[in-house]
């Protein structure tokens, strides 16, 4: 389907990677002769272009359509999550068979009567409500002794690490969760890090998490002697 390649060009672009073929056979798990034949439809009906190095990129028509099926994705989350109270991988399931059954005016509505949330349970903006934080860092760009906040978590791990969305979710790895890096393995690529409890991530897991890095306080400056 059309809107899935829609959203999964949206989310690899959102999380700063590439788009290229390969990358979407491997995200939608299909063939790569699927996915041409997909791409040479939705560039005849406006919706996408390659540049001059073969990479994939949305039209400004493709970039309204992407956002309307990831903002109703989100949504459909929240209400999943905070309503009817399902787990998080859960949600994500049901909320992409929902997605493109729901109109953009019944969204709307969804989203008013939740209260109006600005992210995904995961944190993610929703598109035409949150924009991304513009401090954002990954967990693993922290050093030893530093602090953040948890903003959002991948939608890559969202999408190809199931398992790993659940594993984020029972630590307790979640939006507005503080952490500490207590130490950084160099050469095992580990971080070590204190939330509720003590944890140690591998560098990859901890790239997938975003944070905003706490503020160290400044120095105080001595007084000048009288």
């Amino acid at each position: 389907m059309i809107a899935h390649y829609l959203e999964a060009i949206y989310y690899i672009r959102a999380e700063g990677e590439v788009v290229r073929s390969a990358r979407l056979a491997d995200w939608l798990s299909v063939s790569r002769p699927t996915v041409t034949a997909a791409l040479r439809r939705m560039t005849r009906d406006g919706m996408v272009r390659l540049n001059r190095r073969k990479e994939i990129e949305l039209t400004p028509r493709g970039d309204v359509a992407a956002a309307a099926i990831v903002r109703r994705h989100r949504i459909v989350e929240r209400w999943l999550t905070d309503t009817l109270g399902l787990d998080w991988v859960s949600a994500d399931t049901e909320a992409e068979r929902l997605e493109t059954a729901l109109s953009d005016a019944v969204a709307e509505k969804l989203h008013r009567a939740l209260g109006r949330p600005q992210t995904c349970p995961h944190g993610n903006p929703i598109p035409g409500h949150s924009t991304m934080r513009a401090n954002e860092l990954r967990l693993s760009a922290l050093r030893a002794g530093e602090s953040g906040t948890i903003t959002r978590i991948s939608e890559v791990a969202q999408r190809e690490a199931p398992p790993l969305l659940q594993y984020l979710h029972d630590r307790g790895l979640k939006p507005g969760t503080r952490v500490t890096i207590q130490e950084v393995d160099e050469i095992g690529r580990t971080i070590q890090l204190r939330a509720a409890r003590l944890l140690t991530l591998s560098s990859e897991t901890a790239a997938k998490l975003s944070v905003v890095r706490t503020a160290r306080p400044r120095p105080e400056r001595a007084s000048a002697p009288r």
